[in-house]
C-alpha cells in the first residue's frame, strides 16, 4: 500500500552559511569495498505518544524531528555530501558543499500500524515502501536519504537509506542516537542552537587515522575487478542489476532468548569433540544457517558460503567513534551443503563459525582483508551464500527520541540480496532478534525448523 507523500524537504546542516571550502573525505581501503554495494535501507517504527492527533503530528512533532535532524547533521556533515568520481583521479572521494542537504520525504500511510511494525509475517511489500531511494550514477551517488512516514493515531517510522561506502553499522545507529539525543533534548520553539553531544555520540571523521602499507591499498584496487563495468569497460560506481524483486517475499522477526541460547550451548558442547567458543553471536548464527540451509533446499553438493563482518577498531586503534567503514568481511568457505543437512548440522555450523571466530584474534586487519580477497579468488560460482547484517551489540533499542524506544527495528534492504538480520532484544537482556525476509514456502518450512528445532531441546533437558 503506497503511502501518500505530503512533502519534500531537504535539511542543510545547521552550520555557517558563509563556508565556501568544501569538505574533502578521501576513501580508505576499508571504504572501497562498497563503492558499488546496495544502498542499506531500515526501518524504525514507533508509537505515537497517546492523543496525538494528525495536526498534533504536523504541527509539533514534525518540525521537532526536523529541527534537531539539521542539528544532528551539523556534528555529521559528510551525510549530507556526495560520493564523487572524476576521470582523473584513481578512486571515488567524499565532497561536502556548504549547501549541500539531505532529502526528507514526509508521508502518510493507511496501512495497520500494529500489522507492519509488528514482528509476526506479514508482507515485505508493506515496509519497502516506508524507505527511500539513493540517487547513483555512474561518476557520483548521494549518500544518505530519509522518509518520515505517519499513520494517524498509531504511530509513526523514520525509513532511511545509506551509502556504506560511508560508515559500517556502528556509525549509522551512532546518528541515530546522536539525532534522537538532540531531539529528545530540544524544547518546543527552541533556537537552531547546536546542543552539545555527548562524547558516544560525537563522530571522528579522520580517515588519516587508518593506516596501512602504500602497497596494500594498490593491491585492494587490483583486487576489485566491480570497480569497471563488465559490459563497456567504464568504471561505474552503479550498483550491479539486482532484479525484479520477488512478490511473493514476506517477512519475520523471531527471538531467540538467552535461555534458549544457553542450551544450545549445552548441545554443541555435548555433542562436539572440538573445543568450542560459544558466543551468543556464534551459537544464534550457527543455528540460523543451518535452518536456512535446509529450508531453502539447497543441493547437498552445493558449495556453502557465510559471511559475517569483523569490527576491527580496537586491532587499528580507531576510536568506537570513528564515522567510517572499520569491517572486513569474513568468509567461511570450503564446506558442502550436506555439512549442514541432517541431525548433526547446527553442531556442524557450529564447529565452523567457532573455528572462524576463533582465528581472527590472531590476525591483523590487512591479513583479514587479505583472506577475504585470497577467499574470494576460492568461490565457486554455484556457491549458495548467506550473510548476517547487524549485530547483537549495537544498542539501536535505546535511540529514543523523547516518544519512547521504537517499536521494532528492520533492515529492509535484505531482501536485495541473501541475507538476514541480527539485533539485540527489545524487552530483554541477552539472546538476539533475527529478521528475515524469504519466499512465503521457504519461510513457512524454516519457521518450522527453527521452532521444531528448539522444542527439541527443551524436551532433551527435561529427560
Amino acid at each position: 500500500m503506497e503511502p501518500k507523500v505530503i512533502k519534500i524537504s531537504h535539511i542543510n546542516p545547521a552550520t555557517d552559511p558563509s563556508r565556501d571550502d568544501p569538505l574533502i573525505l578521501p576513501l580508505t581501503f576499508l571504504d572501497l569495498r562498497w563503492v558499488r554495494s546496495y544502498p542499506s535501507q531500515q526501518v524504525i517504527f514507533y508509537k505515537l505518544p497517546e492523543a496525538s492527533s494528525r495536526e498534533f503530528f504536523h504541527s509539533v512533532l514534525l518540525p521537532k524531528l526536523e529541527r534537531s535532524l539539521s542539528l544532528a547533521l551539523r556534528h555529521y556533515t559528510p551525510l549530507a555530501g556526495h560520493l564523487t568520481w572524476n576521470q582523473q583521479d584513481p578512486k571515488p572521494r567524499v565532497v561536502v558543499y556548504g549547501h549541500d542537504t539531505v532529502k526528507l520525504t514526509v508521508a502518510e500511510s493507511s496501512a495497520d500500524f500494529l500489522l507492519v511494525s509488528g514482528k509476526g509475517l506479514r508482507p515485505q511489500s508493506e515496509l519497502r515502501v516506508l524507505v527511500p531511494k539513493l540517487s547513483i550514477t555512474c561518476d557520483s551517488a548521494s549518500l544518505y536519504a530519509l522518509q518520515i512516514t505517519l499513520f494517524p493515531n498509531q504511530g509513526f517510522c523514520i525509513g532511511l537509506a545509506e551509502h556504506h561506502v560511508l560508515k559500517d553499522g556502528t556509525g549509522s545507529i551512532m546518528f541515530v542516537k546522536a539525532w534522537a539525543h538532540i531531539c529528545k533534548s530540544l524544547e518546543d520553539g527552541a533556537s537552531m542552537t547546536l546542543p552539545s553531544l555527548p562524547k558516544e555520540f560525537t563522530p571522528v571523521i579522520d580517515r588519516t587515522l587508518i593506516n596501512v602499507r602504500s602497497s596494500f591499498e594498490s593491491k585492494i584496487l587490483e583486487s576489485m575487478s566491480y570497480f569497471s563495468d563488465e559490459k563497456d569497460g567504464m568504471r561505474t560506481m552503479k550498483p550491479p542489476p539486482v532484479g525484479e524483486i520477488c512478490n511473493d517475499l514476506v517477512r519475520i522477526t523471531l527471538e531467540m532468548t538467552q535461555e534458549k541460547v544457553e542450551r544450545l550451548k549445552e548441545q554443541a558442547m555435548r555433542e562436539s569433540l572440538h573445543e568450542l567458543y560459544l558466543s551468543t553471536f556464534v551459537i544464534v548464527n550457527a543455528y540460523v544457517w543451518s535452518c536456512l540451509v535446509k529450508a531453502r533446499g539447497v543441493n547437498e553438493e552445493r558449495p556453502l558460503r557465510f559471511m559475517y563482518a569483523a569490527d576491527c577498531r580496537d586491532r587499528l586503534d580507531v576510536p568506537k567513534r570513528y564515522l567510517g567503514n572499520c569491517v572486513v568481511l569474513i568468509n567461511c568457505i570450503g564446506y558442502k551443503a550436506n555439512k549442514l543437512m541432517g541431525r548433526d548440522g547446527f553442531v556442524n555450523a557450529v564447529e565452523i563459525l567457532s573455528d572462524s571466530v576463533k582465528g581472527l584474534g590472531s590476525q591483523g586487519t590487512e591479513e583479514l582483508l587479505e583472506s577475504y580477497i585470497d577467499g574470494m579468488k576460492l568461490v565457486q560460482p554455484d556457491t549458495h551464500v548467506e550473510s548476517v547484517s547487524g549485530s547483537n551489540r549495537l544498542g539501536f533499542y535505546r535511540a529514543d527520541f523523547g516518544w519512547g524506544k521504537p517499536v521494532n527495528h528492520e533492515i529492509v534492504s535484505i531482501d536485495q540480496y541473501p541475507a538476514y538480520s541480527m539485533w539485540e532484544r527489545r524487552d530483554e537482556t541477552g539472546g538476539a532478534e533475527i529478521g528475515l525476509c524469504l519466499k512465503k514456502s521457504e519461510m513457512n518450512t524454516f519457521v518450522s525448523l527453527f521452532k521444531l528445532g528448539l522444542e527439541i531441546i527443551d524436551q532433551s533437558q527435561r529427560v
